[in-house]
C-alpha cells in the first residue's frame, strides 16, 4: 500500500498492490506514409519494369523486385492469412496420387479406373521427390502466384529422373523472345541484382505445351540441359508473374484490419488503468481514528495508518475475499443530522470495450478467408453474431470442404501436368494421375470418412 500525506500525516491519495496504472493511450498502427510504400509495391499498373542481368533483359517482379520477399511477410505477421493458404495447400493435394489407366466409362460418363499395371510410375509418384515437389510448388503458387520447378534429365537426355522444386524468393523471368521463349535466371542475391557469378539461366519451357517443347529439345540435342517450367495463376491476368488471390483482400485493406485488432488490445491492456472501486474516506475519519494526541511524532502516526491500511487492503482483496461483507461504522452530527465519517465505495464502469474490436477482427478475418474462397466455418471461424452467424452445422461444414475439393481441380492438373509430363518422357504414354480425397461424411453412413480418386 503506497500512500501520499499531507504535513500533518494525513493520508490524500493510496495505491494499493494490487492496482494497476499507466499512462492511457491507443496504437498509432500502421502510419498513412508506410501504407503508401506498402500499395507501391504492388504493381497495379499496366507498364512492365525491367532490368539487365549480363545482358538478359528481366521483368521486375513488381516495383522493386520483392515481391515474393514482401509478400511473405504480409502473410507470416497475418495469422488467418498463414493459416488459410496452408489449408488451400494441404486440401489441394489431397492424400496422395495414384497412377491410373482409364479402362472405359460406366452408364454415368464416370471414369472407370485401374492400376497403372507398371508398378515403376506408381512408385514413382509415391516418392519423397514427388512429394517434395509438390508441396512446395503448391506453396510458392498459392503464397506468391508461381511456383518453379526443374526437369532433370539423365546423361544422355532419354529419361528425366528428377524434378526438383525452385524457391520462388530466387526466380525471376525474362522477357520472351520473338518466339514466345524466356529464361529463369536463378540467385540467391534477389532482389539486389547479382553478379555473372552469382545467379544460373535456365531455358523455361513454353507454357503452350511444355511436353511438345520438351520434344522439340530432344530433336534438337538440347535434352541433356536440365529445364524451367512455371506454374502460375492466370487469375490475374499477368502473363509472367502471377498474383494471388489474396492480393485483392490486401488492397482492400482487410489485412491491415486483422493485423491493428491484436496491436490495438495489446496496447489497451499494457497501457489502461484498471481501477475496480474508488473508496472515499472523510478527512475527519482520521482525526478520530488516529488522533495526533496519541503519537509522540508523525512519523509514528503515518505507520500506524500505513499499518491499518494494509489490512484492509489484505481483508478485502483478493480470490479469497470474493462476496465478503463490509462492517463500517460512522457518526450522526446532533446539530444538523448530517453523517460523518462515512466511507463511500463506488463501482467504477469500465469505459472500454474491447469485445467491440473482436467482433471487428472476425469480420476481417472472415473476409480474408472469403478472397481465399474458404467457407470460415470450415477452419471453425464461424461468427458468433451477425451477418455471418448461423452456418456452422456440421452439414454446411462437410458441403463447404466438398465445394473447396471440387474448386481444387484445376489447381489439381497445374500440379499433375509435370508429372505427367515427365512419366510419358519416359515412355509411360497412357498413364492417368489422379489425386486420392478424404470425403467427410454423416454418421449414418457407418463411418466418418469416405475415400475416392479425383
Amino acid at each position: 500500500m503506497d500512500i501520499l500525506y499531507n504535513k500533518k500525516g494525513v493520508p490524500l491519495i493510496m495505491s494499493c498492490s494490487g492496482a494497476f496504472m499507466s499512462t492511457t493511450g491507443s496504437p498509432t498502427g500502421i502510419t498513412p506514409e508506410e501504407k503508401k510504400k506498402l500499395i507501391q509495391t504492388v504493381d497495379t499498373k499496366l507498364d512492365q519494369d525491367f532490368l539487365k542481368v549480363s545482358g538478359i533483359n528481366l521483368l521486375s517482379w513488381n516495383a522493386n523486385n520483392d515481391f515474393p520477399q514482401w509478400a511473405d511477410k504480409i502473410i507470416t505477421s497475418t495469422g488467418v492469412l498463414n493459416t488459410g493458404l496452408k489449408f488451400i495447400r494441404n486440401f489441394t493435394l489431397g492424400q496422395g496420387i495414384h497412377a491410373c489407366i482409364i479402362d472405359g466409362y460406366d452408364d454415368d460418363g464416370n471414369e472407370i479406373l485401374k492400376p497403372y499395371p507398371d508398378p515403376a510410375v506408381q512408385k514413382m509418384v509415391s516418392s519423397r521427390v514427388s512429394r517434395r515437389y509438390m508441396e512446395r510448388v503448391a506453396r510458392d503458387y498459392f503464397k506468391f502466384g508461381c511456383g518453379f520447378l526443374q526437369f532433370i534429365p539423365n546423361g544422355d537426355g532419354s529419361k528425366i529422373v528428377g524434378i526438383n522444386p525452385l524457391n520462388a524468393y530466387y526466380c525471376r523471368l525474362s522477357d520472351r523472345d520473338k518466339d514466345g521463349r524466356e529464361k529463369c535466371v536463378i540467385s540467391g542475391k534477389w532482389p539486389e541484382t547479382p553478379t555473372q557469378a552469382d545467379y544460373k539461366a535456365r531455358d523455361v519451357l513454353m507454357e503452350y505445351d511444355p511436353e511438345m517443347d520438351l520434344d522439340i529439345r530432344r530433336f534438337e540435342g538440347k535434352a541433356k540441359e536440365d529445364t524451367v517450367m512455371v506454374i502460375r495463376d492466370s487469375w490475374s491476368n499477368k502473363d509472367t508473374y502471377g498474383e494471388p488471390i489474396w492480393l485483392a483482400c490486401f488492397l482492400a485493406g482487410w489485412i491491415d484490419i486483422a493485423k491493428q485488432v491484436p496491436r490495438y488490445l495489446q496496447k489497451v491492456y499494457k497501457n489502461q488503468a484498471t481501477w475496480k472501486w474508488h473508496i472515499q474516506i472523510p478527512y475527519s475519519f482520521w482525526d478520530k481514528k488516529f488522533p495526533e494526541a496519541d503519537f509522540n511524532t508523525v512519523e509514528d502516526r503515518q505507520a500506524a495508518i500505513d499499518l491499518y491500511m494494509d489490512e484492509v487492503e489484505v481483508n478485502l482483496l483478493g480470490v479469497e475475499n470474493a462476496e465478503k461483507p463490509l462492517f463500517t461504522h460512522y457518526a450522526i452530527n446532533d446539530l444538523n443530522g448530517k453523517v460523518e465519517e462515512e466511507w463511500k465505495i463506488t463501482a467504477l464502469d469500465n469505459k472500454s470495450k474491447e469485445g467491440d474490436k473482436l467482433v471487428t477482427s472476425a469480420a476481417a478475418n472472415s473476409e480474408i478467408l472469403f478472397s481465399l474462397m474458404i467457407n470460415p466455418n470450415v477452419l471453425g471461424a464461424g461468427m458468433p453474431g451477425g451477418t455471418y452467424a448461423g452456418n456452422q452445422g456440421g452439414s454446411n461444414i462437410r458441403e463447404a470442404f466438398l465445394v473447396n475439393i471440387a474448386n481444387a481441380w484445376i489447381d489439381r492438373q497445374n500440379f499433375l501436368d509435370p508429372l505427367e509430363i515427365m512419366a510419358r518422357y519416359n515412355g509411360h504414354q497412357d498413364v492417368v494421375l489422379r489425386f486420392r480425397n478424404t470425403i467427410l461424411t454423416t454418421l449414418n453412413t457407418g463411418s466418418g470418412t469416405q475415400q475416392n480418386l479425383a
